[in-house]
């Protein structure tokens, strides 16, 4: 039977084994060169800026992260961009330590900032009613309480 290797968690200190594409999901119109940077405010909570800038190893992860900003926020459509970490970064704690423990969304965040490289023209988006479940669900949470964002 082949060995199962343990998943090595992503640390600041301890992220050099990551490596492949990366995405970023938004509404924002962006262009390769741009730098996307810590500091602007979350679709999720709008009260407060970001400490970090969040991206995902998985399309799928990044696709999430395009409807959803366009449904919570601002923009006419949502988009996926390949970037590139311009520095150290570390599993999402919002994802792994709460919800997906392991990552399996690859989900990840850094507070050196992300450069677009490109753009992910042919992504597919959910059907409209499982978008409208998780939005239900991101209320739900909002109303309770629970929509705590690690930061």
């Amino acid at each position: 039977m082949p060995r199962v290797e343990a998943r090595r968690a992503v640390t600041l200190d301890d992220h050099e084994h990551v490596t492949g594409s990366f995405f970023h999901g938004t509404s924002a119109d962006l262009a390769p060169g741009d730098v996307l940077e810590a500091g602007r405010r979350s679709h999720f909570r709008p009260d407060r800026p970001l400490t970090h800038v969040y991206f995902a190893a998985r399309l799928e992860t990044a696709v999430w992260g395009a409807e959803l900003a366009t449904a919570l926020g601002t923009g006419d459509r949502g988009r996926v961009y390949v970037v590139q970490p311009l520095g150290a970064f570390e599993d999402d704690p919002n994802v792994t330590d709460k919800k997906f423990p392991g990552n399996p969304t690859e989900s990840y965040r850094s507070t050196d900032g992300l450069r677009v490289v490109g753009e992910v023209d042919d992504w597919e988006p959910h059907p409209p009613e499982v978008l409208r479940t998780m939005l239900d669900n991101l209320a739900t949470l909002r109303r309770e309480g629970r929509d705590v964002v690690i930061d």
